[in-house]
């Protein structure tokens, strides 16, 4: 389904959910076997950190609320930032942070949140005439007070350990305010009036903003341009950028899901007849849309995982696409927003726009995705999942002085081993997942590094069937395992999800894996999240 179909469609609840609920999980069936084969003869890629990296929109609950509760607020901040948030960041070691969009960068005047709080103009919000924003009544929702700017975002980067990545308005500012932005960013101490603005607004220093995004979904709410009107606009907003000795990563605004149409036509514009450099980065968004966040039966929790394992295949449709104008190779994919989509009803709070419940079917959804990335790791360099905290796919959940991680906080704790390392080749023979499900019974992604304590292979799993375990050997030909310890996230329910009174309803915890020479044994239960870490023998 396209994404205005699923914004324009009704909400609806799946008939017959409290019953699937009740007789899910009960008496598991007898394991079935499985093989996965770690080929580390075989790398790929030095796994980019930047892959495991987040979205925040000024959209509902996500930054009001979210990221800024303000200085003078009962929420324990760090100047207006939420400290639980950072900390929680700082745990995962998240790499990139993407904002201020999504739609709303394409209505953003960077100028309005630069300069004293107190002075800065409240604007019309992008998501002003969505139904829930309109019952909010003269809210951040509808109408933003720009307390959060530029210096509020890096801030908050700064704090987390994040980079920041910066999207850039094509569709309604000129390409000279471009310039400016990247000159309030990273013009040297003293240079010129906007150098000196920053100063006013608490970092003498320049920020050294490397990540830009040129404008976002540039098909569609960012302009609904043709892909030879955006490569136009492309041209001209990264002709003459200064740069101020920062190599500045430019990001493209490439297509909606697997419309390889609008890759093919970008490319033969910019790196055909007057070839101009490439970009940096290709994006590319892909979204999973499904009914109803919390009430779903096992043909919606197989179908959602299908469509989230799409992203392999548009990958290898995009760069295949790519490939035919950018033969050396110089463009990288970025799938800055991702993640699962469901109908409104299961909010926190009604001031969370897009807001959803964060269940175990996610957190399978978003672990297969990482697992994706990680196998693709020569193509993708950069990835956000969308979106952070109060929103579609998010990390957190919060409301006023209450604050929850969800389970996908869980899975990019587990994964976190992965930054860095060297993706290898992963071989995996299970039985399909049962029934008319049409999904294979398991997947992942195994990588490695060098650490004090030896060679070390973290291998990460997806078990998808509902209806019984799965027995796992896990082999590394030419190689032996000294140690070897499992981390999992499963529940009882796949329907299970934390909230403010039941904050670790769901939570990783440790397994038994048991050694066998070269090879390692491991219970993966029903629909379950595991990390495997294995450290070699000399």
């Amino acid at each position: 389904m396209q994404r205005r179909a699923f914004l324009k469609t009704a909400a609806g609840a799946v008939a017959g959910a409290q019953l699937w609920r009740a007789r899910a999980f009960a008496a598991p069936a007898q394991a079935a076997s499985a093989e996965v084969t770690v080929l580390l003869n075989e790398p790929i890629a030095t796994i980019s950190p930047a892959i495991y990296g987040h979205f925040t929109e000024h959209l509902g609950g996500v930054i009001y609320g979210g990221v800024w509760v303000g200085e003078n607020s009962k929420v324990p901040n760090l100047g207006g930032i939420r400290r639980e948030l950072v900390e929680k960041l700082k745990a995962i070691h998240a790499p990139v942070i993407r904002w201020p969009g999504g739609c709303f960068a394409d209505s953003y005047d960077w100028r309005d949140g630069v300069g004293p709080r107190a002075r800065r103009p409240r604007r019309t919000n992008f998501w002003v005439d969505d139904a829930q924003a309109r019952a909010l009544h003269n809210s951040p929702q509808q109408f933003d007070p720009n307390t959060f700017g530029t210096s509020e975002f890096v801030r908050f980067c700064q704090l987390a350990g994040a980079e920041p990545y910066l999207a850039a308005n094509v569709r309604s500012l000129p390409a000279l305010e471009f310039d400016h932005w990247v000159e309030y960013c990273n013009a040297p101490q003293g240079s010129s009036s906007y150098a000196d603005l920053r100063a006013a607004d608490g970092s003498p220093a320049p920020y050294g903003v490397r990540l830009w995004g040129i404008g976002n979904e540039s098909w569609g709410c960012g302009g609904n341009f043709t892909p030879e009107e955006y490569a136009a606009e492309y041209r001209r907003f990264t002709s003459w950028i200064p740069r101020y000795g920062v190599r500045l990563q430019l990001v493209a605004s490439g297509p909606n899901a697997d419309d390889v149409d609008w890759t093919t036509r970008f490319f033969e514009n910019i790196l055909g007849r007057r070839g101009v450099a490439p970009p940096f980065g290709w994006s590319v968004h892909n979204y999973t849309f499904e009914r109803d966040a919390l009430a779903f039966d096992p043909d919606d929790y197989y179908a959602t995982l299908r469509q989230a394992f799409t992203t392999e295949k548009v990958i290898l449709d995009h760069w295949t696409a790519m490939g035919v104008y950018d033969t050396r190779r110089r463009v990288r994919l970025v799938v800055d927003e991702y993640g699962d989509w469901y109908h409104a009803g299961t909010a926190v709070d009604p001031s969370h726009i897009f807001g959803q419940q964060i269940t175990m079917r996610d957190a399978l959804s978003t672990a297969l995705t990482l697992d994706t990335f990680n196998r693709h790791a020569d193509k993708v360099a950069l990835a956000a999942s969308a979106q952070l905290i109060n929103c579609i796919n998010a990390l957190f959940l919060a409301h006023e002085d209450q604050f929850v991680a969800t389970p996908n906080y869980d899975v990019f704790a587990l994964y976190a081993a992965h930054q860095g390392a060297t993706a290898v080749r992963t071989e995996f023979a299970a039985p399909a997942a049962p029934g008319d499900a049409k999904l294979w019974g398991l997947n992942g992604s195994a990588s490695y590094t060098t650490t004090p304590a030896g060679r070390q292979v973290t291998v990460t799993l997806v078990q998808p069937r509902l209806d019984q375990p799965l027995e796992l050997r896990i082999t590394l030909p030419g190689s032996s395992v000294r140690a070897a310890e499992a981390r999992v996230l499963a529940a009882a329910d796949v329907h299970a999800h934390n909230t403010f009174a039941a904050p670790h309803t769901v939570a990783a915890r440790t397994a038994a894996v048991q050694m066998d020479g070269a090879s390692a044994r491991y219970l993966a239960p029903a629909a379950s999240v595991s990390r495997i870490t294995l450290t070699l023998g000399a």
